[in-house]
């Protein structure tokens, strides 16, 4: 917890060092860091600059070396050409049903939307209900389209 509120004021510090930092003590003792000092019980901070030493771990090249020694390792678990074909097909099966119960799913509720103006239901007297289903209805309409884009976008990416 401790490491984790130092790295955010760090983080924070950093960030606004150039307008300057404040600690504001609220009437209750409690601490606050803030970037303008405009009430009461603030005062400035002097903070000198912030110095960053990158991790050797996260240098960009180390993850491609690291790839290929696994790929070149003896001990690396190989799957059968005929098994991962196999499992290709069964991928794209899954994802072109999957296709199809979107697309069937879209069509019910293009045919229930009509275009902005679905009917009104008997439980909808309140106007504000009845905008409400049909702000539902056209959020629903697009998640369900974004959900056939992704599934194409994914079954061309196995061919």
């Amino acid at each position: 917890m401790k490491a984790c509120l130092t790295a955010f004021l760090l983080l924070v510090i950093g960030s606004v060092c150039a307008q300057g930092v404040y600690v504001c003590t609220q009437p209750n003792g409690s601490r606050e860091y803030r970037n303008t000092g405009d009430t009461r019980g603030c005062k400035k901070l002097d903070v000198d600059g912030i110095s960053m030493v990158p991790s050797t771990s996260n240098q960009p090249g180390s993850a491609s070396k690291d790839k290929s020694a696994a790929i070149s390792d003896p001990s690396f678990p190989r799957i059968d050409n005929q098994i991962q074909k196999r499992r290709d097909q069964d991928r794209m099966l899954i994802l072109l049903e999957e296709v199809k119960s979107e697309e069937a799913k879209l069509a019910s509720l293009k045919k229930e939307y009509q275009n902005g103006e679905p009917e009104r239901l008997g439980s909808e007297r309140n106007y504000a209900k009845y905008l409400e289903r049909v702000a539902l209805l056209k959020e629903e309409l697009q998640r369900t389209e974004k959900n056939i884009e992704s599934l194409k976008r994914e079954i061309s990416n196995l061919k």
